[in-house]
Protein backbone atom coordinates (compact mmCIF):
# COMPACT_ATOMS: atom_id res chain seq x y z
CA UNK A 1 0.00 0.00 0.00
CA UNK A 2 1.32 3.32 -0.96
CA UNK A 3 2.23 5.92 1.74
CA UNK A 4 0.22 9.09 1.22
CA UNK A 5 2.05 11.98 2.72
CA UNK A 6 0.36 15.23 3.84
CA UNK A 7 1.56 18.72 4.30
CA UNK A 8 -0.89 20.71 6.58
CA UNK A 9 -1.56 24.16 5.66
CA UNK A 10 -2.56 26.43 9.30
CA UNK A 11 -2.02 25.33 13.31
CA UNK A 12 -5.49 25.70 13.90
CA UNK A 13 -7.65 24.19 16.63
CA UNK A 14 -9.13 21.50 14.17
CA UNK A 15 -5.62 20.32 13.40
CA UNK A 16 -4.28 17.94 15.62
CA UNK A 17 -7.56 16.25 15.34
CA UNK A 18 -6.83 16.27 11.82
CA UNK A 19 -3.19 14.81 12.45
CA UNK A 20 -4.88 12.06 14.32
CA UNK A 21 -6.43 10.74 11.78
CA UNK A 22 -4.06 11.12 9.60
CA UNK A 23 -1.90 8.62 12.01
CA UNK A 24 -4.56 6.04 12.52
CA UNK A 25 -4.92 5.42 9.02
CA UNK A 26 -3.34 2.83 7.01
CA UNK A 27 -1.49 4.85 4.49
CA UNK A 28 -1.45 8.20 5.41
CA UNK A 29 1.65 10.25 7.14
CA UNK A 30 1.87 13.80 8.49
CA UNK A 31 5.34 15.19 6.74
CA UNK A 32 5.30 18.85 7.47
CA UNK A 33 2.94 21.87 8.93
CA UNK A 34 2.94 25.23 7.99
CA UNK A 35 1.93 28.87 10.23
CA UNK A 36 2.36 31.98 9.36
CA UNK A 37 4.48 32.14 12.22
CA UNK A 38 7.80 29.77 12.21
CA UNK A 39 7.79 29.45 16.19
CA UNK A 40 3.89 27.99 16.00
CA UNK A 41 4.88 25.63 13.29
CA UNK A 42 7.74 23.86 15.22
CA UNK A 43 5.99 24.00 18.41
CA UNK A 44 2.87 21.89 16.84
CA UNK A 45 4.85 20.09 14.91
CA UNK A 46 7.01 19.25 18.29
CA UNK A 47 3.46 18.45 19.94
CA UNK A 48 2.20 16.08 16.77
CA UNK A 49 6.08 14.32 16.09
CA UNK A 50 5.78 15.89 12.65
CA UNK A 51 9.09 15.91 11.02
CA UNK A 52 9.08 19.72 9.33
CA UNK A 53 7.77 23.05 10.18
CA UNK A 54 7.67 25.92 7.63
CA UNK A 55 7.28 29.74 8.72
CA UNK A 56 5.07 30.12 5.56
CA UNK A 57 2.54 28.33 3.32
CA UNK A 58 4.51 28.60 -0.07
CA UNK A 59 7.19 26.70 1.48
CA UNK A 60 5.13 23.94 2.51
CA UNK A 61 3.88 23.63 -1.02
CA UNK A 62 7.29 23.93 -2.33
CA UNK A 63 8.15 20.44 -0.67
CA UNK A 64 8.62 17.87 -2.87
CA UNK A 65 7.97 15.26 -0.42
CA UNK A 66 4.59 16.57 -0.23
CA UNK A 67 1.34 14.64 -1.89
CA UNK A 68 -1.68 16.61 -0.74
CA UNK A 69 -1.99 20.08 1.68
CA UNK A 70 -4.68 19.82 4.21
CA UNK A 71 -5.98 23.70 3.84
CA UNK A 72 -7.41 24.37 7.61
CA UNK A 73 -6.51 28.34 7.55
CA UNK A 74 -9.69 30.58 8.54
CA UNK A 75 -12.58 30.55 6.59
CA UNK A 76 -11.51 33.55 4.41
CA UNK A 77 -7.96 31.94 3.77
CA UNK A 78 -9.24 28.44 2.04
CA UNK A 79 -9.48 30.23 -1.57
CA UNK A 80 -5.96 31.32 -1.42
CA UNK A 81 -4.57 28.66 0.40
CA UNK A 82 -6.17 26.05 -1.81
CA UNK A 83 -5.20 27.71 -4.94
CA UNK A 84 -1.50 28.20 -4.13
CA UNK A 85 -1.27 24.23 -3.26
CA UNK A 86 -2.89 23.58 -6.55
CA UNK A 87 -0.48 25.84 -8.53
CA UNK A 88 2.47 23.69 -6.86
CA UNK A 89 0.43 20.57 -8.11
CA UNK A 90 -0.56 19.49 -4.52
CA UNK A 91 -3.82 17.21 -4.25
CA UNK A 92 -5.69 19.53 -2.15
CA UNK A 93 -8.25 18.80 1.13
CA UNK A 94 -10.21 22.02 2.10
CA UNK A 95 -12.02 22.21 5.33
CA UNK A 96 -15.71 23.34 5.18
CA UNK A 97 -16.58 25.89 4.45
CA UNK A 98 -14.62 25.16 1.09
CA UNK A 99 -14.62 29.01 0.10
CA UNK A 100 -16.86 31.99 0.50
CA UNK A 101 -17.86 32.40 -3.16
CA UNK A 102 -19.23 30.09 -6.26
CA UNK A 103 -17.10 31.98 -8.14
CA UNK A 104 -13.74 30.86 -5.86
CA UNK A 105 -14.73 27.69 -5.61
CA UNK A 106 -14.95 27.17 -9.78
CA UNK A 107 -12.14 28.52 -10.02
CA UNK A 108 -10.48 26.01 -7.78
CA UNK A 109 -11.51 23.57 -9.52
CA UNK A 110 -10.95 24.09 -12.73
CA UNK A 111 -7.37 24.61 -11.13
CA UNK A 112 -7.47 21.28 -9.84
CA UNK A 113 -8.73 20.23 -13.43
CA UNK A 114 -5.87 21.85 -15.15
CA UNK A 115 -2.53 20.57 -13.21
CA UNK A 116 -4.30 16.98 -13.03
CA UNK A 117 -4.78 17.27 -9.25
CA UNK A 118 -7.12 15.44 -6.75
CA UNK A 119 -9.55 18.22 -4.80
CA UNK A 120 -11.71 17.97 -2.24
CA UNK A 121 -13.92 19.43 0.74
CA UNK A 122 -13.63 18.28 3.75
CA UNK A 123 -16.44 16.76 5.20
CA UNK A 124 -15.93 14.35 7.86
CA UNK A 125 -19.75 13.44 8.61
CA UNK A 126 -20.68 11.38 5.48
CA UNK A 127 -17.95 9.14 5.81
CA UNK A 128 -18.51 7.74 9.74
CA UNK A 129 -19.50 4.38 10.54
CA UNK A 130 -22.96 5.60 11.71
CA UNK A 131 -23.51 8.13 8.92
CA UNK A 132 -23.31 4.66 6.58
CA UNK A 133 -25.33 2.54 9.12
CA UNK A 134 -28.60 5.24 8.73
CA UNK A 135 -28.27 5.37 5.18
CA UNK A 136 -28.52 2.07 4.32
CA UNK A 137 -31.54 2.03 6.96
CA UNK A 138 -33.39 4.75 4.82
CA UNK A 139 -32.24 2.10 1.60
CA UNK A 140 -33.43 -1.00 2.99
CA UNK A 141 -36.70 1.67 3.51
CA UNK A 142 -36.79 0.40 7.61
CA UNK A 143 -38.73 3.74 8.09
CA UNK A 144 -40.19 3.94 4.59
CA UNK A 145 -40.96 6.99 2.23
CA UNK A 146 -38.34 9.71 3.82
CA UNK A 147 -41.08 13.37 4.17
CA UNK A 148 -39.15 15.94 5.99
CA UNK A 149 -35.87 16.37 7.77
CA UNK A 150 -34.79 18.43 11.14
CA UNK A 151 -31.23 19.34 11.36
CA UNK A 152 -30.63 21.15 15.00
CA UNK A 153 -26.74 22.72 15.26
CA UNK A 154 -25.93 25.42 18.82
CA UNK A 155 -22.58 26.59 19.81
CA UNK A 156 -23.25 28.55 22.47
CA UNK A 157 -19.68 29.21 22.82
CA UNK A 158 -17.92 30.68 20.07
CA UNK A 159 -15.96 33.37 21.66
CA UNK A 160 -12.85 31.80 21.04
CA UNK A 161 -13.34 32.26 17.50
CA UNK A 162 -11.56 36.11 16.94
CA UNK A 163 -13.06 36.29 13.70
CA UNK A 164 -16.84 34.82 14.12
CA UNK A 165 -18.69 37.65 13.96
CA UNK A 166 -16.46 39.24 11.04
CA UNK A 167 -18.31 39.49 7.63
CA UNK A 168 -15.40 40.00 5.72
CA UNK A 169 -13.21 36.84 7.67
CA UNK A 170 -15.97 34.33 6.28
CA UNK A 171 -17.49 34.04 10.12
CA UNK A 172 -20.84 33.28 10.97
CA UNK A 173 -22.90 30.59 11.77
CA UNK A 174 -24.24 29.40 8.20
CA UNK A 175 -20.56 29.85 7.37
CA UNK A 176 -19.41 27.67 10.34
CA UNK A 177 -21.65 25.25 10.18
CA UNK A 178 -24.10 24.58 7.17
CA UNK A 179 -22.43 22.92 4.95
CA UNK A 180 -22.26 20.07 7.53
CA UNK A 181 -26.12 19.44 7.53
CA UNK A 182 -27.31 20.25 3.84
CA UNK A 183 -24.40 18.15 3.07
CA UNK A 184 -25.16 15.37 4.98
CA UNK A 185 -28.84 15.65 3.96
CA UNK A 186 -27.97 15.47 -0.07
CA UNK A 187 -25.68 12.63 1.05
CA UNK A 188 -28.39 10.55 2.80
CA UNK A 189 -30.95 10.60 0.33
CA UNK A 190 -28.67 10.76 -3.12
CA UNK A 191 -31.35 13.41 -3.93
CA UNK A 192 -30.31 17.04 -5.35
CA UNK A 193 -31.21 20.46 -3.39
CA UNK A 194 -34.19 21.65 -6.16
CA UNK A 195 -35.37 24.38 -3.08
CA UNK A 196 -34.33 26.86 -0.70
CA UNK A 197 -35.41 29.67 1.40
CA UNK A 198 -33.57 31.14 4.50
CA UNK A 199 -34.00 33.75 7.25
CA UNK A 200 -31.64 34.71 9.74
CA UNK A 201 -30.38 36.88 12.45
CA UNK A 202 -27.64 39.44 12.77
CA UNK A 203 -26.98 42.79 13.76
CA UNK A 204 -26.26 45.17 11.00
CA UNK A 205 -22.70 45.01 9.22
CA UNK A 206 -21.68 41.73 11.44
CA UNK A 207 -22.44 38.29 10.42
CA UNK A 208 -25.33 36.02 11.60
CA UNK A 209 -25.83 34.34 15.03
CA UNK A 210 -28.97 32.54 14.20
CA UNK A 211 -30.43 30.91 10.61
CA UNK A 212 -32.90 29.00 9.65
CA UNK A 213 -33.09 27.50 6.13
CA UNK A 214 -35.67 25.64 4.59
CA UNK A 215 -34.60 22.88 1.90
CA UNK A 216 -37.24 21.29 -0.95
CA UNK A 217 -35.64 17.88 -2.39
CA UNK A 218 -36.45 15.74 -5.40
CA UNK A 219 -39.42 13.17 -4.48
CA UNK A 220 -41.07 16.02 -2.85
CA UNK A 221 -38.70 15.50 0.83
CA UNK A 222 -38.61 18.84 2.62
CA UNK A 223 -35.94 19.42 5.51
CA UNK A 224 -35.09 22.16 7.74
CA UNK A 225 -31.86 23.39 9.28
CA UNK A 226 -31.77 25.22 12.08
CA UNK A 227 -28.16 26.56 13.62
CA UNK A 228 -27.29 29.18 16.54
CA UNK A 229 -24.77 30.94 18.84
CA UNK A 230 -27.06 31.99 20.96
CA UNK A 231 -28.88 28.88 22.82
CA UNK A 232 -27.61 26.09 24.17
CA UNK A 233 -30.08 22.95 23.51
CA UNK A 234 -29.65 19.66 22.17
CA UNK A 235 -28.12 19.21 18.41
CA UNK A 236 -29.28 16.33 16.28
CA UNK A 237 -30.31 15.61 12.77
CA UNK A 238 -33.65 13.98 12.69
CA UNK A 239 -34.92 12.04 9.58
CA UNK A 240 -38.93 11.29 9.46
CA UNK A 241 -40.42 8.58 7.22
CA UNK A 242 -43.56 7.54 6.70
CA UNK A 243 -42.81 4.35 9.31
CA UNK A 244 -40.76 5.54 11.88
CA UNK A 245 -37.98 8.33 12.21
CA UNK A 246 -34.17 7.84 13.16
CA UNK A 247 -32.46 10.10 15.34
CA UNK A 248 -28.58 10.76 15.21
CA UNK A 249 -27.24 13.14 18.17
CA UNK A 250 -24.62 15.68 17.08
CA UNK A 251 -24.32 13.90 13.68
CA UNK A 252 -21.36 15.70 12.11
CA UNK A 253 -19.24 13.42 14.62
CA UNK A 254 -21.90 11.32 15.84
CA UNK A 255 -21.33 6.94 17.60
CA UNK A 256 -25.17 6.62 18.01
CA UNK A 257 -28.50 6.85 16.45
CA UNK A 258 -32.10 5.65 17.25
CA UNK A 259 -34.82 4.12 15.07
CA UNK A 260 -38.58 4.94 16.07
CA UNK A 261 -40.76 2.57 14.54
CA UNK A 262 -44.60 3.37 14.56
CA UNK A 263 -45.32 0.66 16.60
CA UNK A 264 -43.57 1.83 19.34
CA UNK A 265 -40.27 -0.18 19.10
CA UNK A 266 -36.69 1.11 18.69
CA UNK A 267 -33.24 -0.29 17.38
CA UNK A 268 -30.08 1.06 18.35
CA UNK A 269 -27.26 1.62 15.71
CA UNK A 270 -23.58 2.25 17.02
CA UNK A 271 -20.69 2.81 15.09
CA UNK A 272 -17.84 4.00 17.73
CA UNK A 273 -14.17 5.09 17.05
CA UNK A 274 -11.36 7.05 18.04
CA UNK A 275 -11.05 9.57 15.66
CA UNK A 276 -13.80 11.04 13.61
CA UNK A 277 -11.36 12.24 11.24
CA UNK A 278 -9.83 8.66 10.52
CA UNK A 279 -12.62 7.50 8.22
CA UNK A 280 -12.19 10.93 5.65
CA UNK A 281 -8.83 9.89 5.62
CA UNK A 282 -8.84 6.58 4.30
CA UNK A 283 -11.33 8.12 2.07
CA UNK A 284 -8.76 10.22 0.69
CA UNK A 285 -6.03 8.12 0.93
CA UNK A 286 -7.91 5.78 -1.32
CA UNK A 287 -8.70 8.11 -4.23
CA UNK A 288 -5.28 8.96 -4.41
CA UNK A 289 -3.77 5.25 -4.22
CA UNK A 290 -6.50 5.01 -7.01
CA UNK A 291 -5.14 8.11 -8.92
CA UNK A 292 -8.71 9.48 -9.17
CA UNK A 293 -9.12 12.96 -9.24
CA UNK A 294 -12.27 13.47 -7.91
CA UNK A 295 -14.45 11.89 -4.74
CA UNK A 296 -17.07 9.60 -5.73
CA UNK A 297 -19.18 10.66 -2.50
CA UNK A 298 -17.94 14.24 -1.88
CA UNK A 299 -18.30 15.41 -5.49
CA UNK A 300 -17.52 18.49 -7.07
CA UNK A 301 -21.33 18.86 -7.43
CA UNK A 302 -22.64 18.63 -4.45
CA UNK A 303 -19.44 21.16 -2.84
CA UNK A 304 -20.45 23.67 -5.70
CA UNK A 305 -23.92 23.43 -5.49
CA UNK A 306 -23.68 24.13 -1.42
CA UNK A 307 -20.77 26.91 -1.99
CA UNK A 308 -24.03 28.35 -4.38
CA UNK A 309 -26.25 27.92 -1.68
CA UNK A 310 -24.58 29.49 0.79
CA UNK A 311 -23.37 32.12 -1.15
CA UNK A 312 -26.63 33.31 -2.77
CA UNK A 313 -27.99 33.34 1.02
CA UNK A 314 -25.44 35.51 2.29
CA UNK A 315 -26.10 37.84 -0.55
CA UNK A 316 -29.65 38.14 0.14
CA UNK A 317 -29.01 39.54 3.65
CA UNK A 318 -26.51 41.57 2.74
CA UNK A 319 -28.67 43.03 -0.25
CA UNK A 320 -31.69 43.73 3.02
CA UNK A 321 -28.70 45.77 4.66
CA UNK A 322 -28.51 48.30 1.59
CA UNK A 323 -32.42 49.00 1.15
Amino acid sequence: MREIRYGILSTAQIVPRFVEGIKKSKAGKAVAIASRSLDKAEKMAEALAIPKAYGSYEELCQDHEIEIVYVATYNKGHYEAAKMALSHHKHVLVEKPFTLSIVQAEKLFALAEQNGCFLMEAQKSVFLPISLQVKKTIKDNKIGAIRWLQSVTTYPNVEHISWFHSLDAGGGALHGSGSYPIQYMQFLLDQSIEEYNGSVTRKKGLTDDQVNVGLRFQNQVLASIFISVKIDIPSVMTIYGEKGRIEIPYFWKGQHATIYYEDGSQEKLVGEFDSEFVFEVEHVNECLQKQLLESPVMTKKMTLDTVRLVDQLYTTWLTEDEK
